[in-house]
């Protein structure tokens, strides 16, 4: 792939992007390009040496600020006019709330996902907690000379640590599956609104 190529490439994928900003990323990394090349590789090996266009693009996703993609987004490419304006203004009490609607449903639905981990931590850390309580009541128990409680107080402890045990791993791979999901739902929210069709 030549630089004209995959800054050509970089450009389709960047439409969202502040012209600006587009600019910017794009003069960065055609100077790469030719930072390589005086290094002695070729156009091609220069080229290749950034990564796939899909992943320098992911990248520049992740980097860039949700708020001003937004920004970008929602900018009108032209003046409105007065019919436009006054159709907003009517409409605002039914779009305006529809939106907060929209996103209340959806940050009540994230803040539900929280709180069913941190319900299955407190259930782990309760097996944790049973299995010490066990643990101790099965002692007590063969100091008093209690054998068939003691031993049901250990089985009972040990049944719980076991439980624990499992439960944290896998409340420890959700929280990382949900933190690791919250990053990439971001990211592809970000690509999205950078791959934007251009109007103009």
């Amino acid at each position: 792939m030549t630089t004209a190529e995959f800054t050509e490439a970089l450009r389709k994928g960047l439409t969202g992007l502040p012209r600006e900003d587009l600019e910017e990323r794009l003069a960065f990394y055609s100077e790469a390009v030719q930072d390589r090349m005086e290094e002695g590789l070729s156009e091609e090996e220069a080229v290749a040496q950034l990564g796939p266009v899909e992943e320098v693009l992911a990248q520049i996703a992740a980097e860039t600020p949700l708020v001003k993609l937004v920004k970008e987004r929602v900018k009108p490419k032209r003046a409105l006019r007065a019919w436009e304006i006054v159709l907003l203004v009517l409409g605002s009490p039914i779009w305006v709330s529809l939106l907060i609607a929209a996103a209340a449903i959806l940050f009540s639905l994230y803040v539900t996902v929280w709180a069913v981990l941190i319900s299955l931590w407190a259930v782990d850390l309760s097996l944790a907690a049973g299995a010490l309580a066990g643990l101790a009541g099965g002692f007590l128990f063969l100091i008093k000379g209690r054998l068939l409680p003691a031993c049901c107080s250990l089985g009972a402890a040990l049944l719980c640590a076991g439980l624990a045990i499992l439960m944290f791993f896998f409340c420890l791979w959700l929280s990382k599956a949900l933190v690791k999901g919250t990053g990439k739902f971001f990211v592809g929210l970000k690509a999205r609104l950078m791959r934007k069709e251009k109007t103009e």
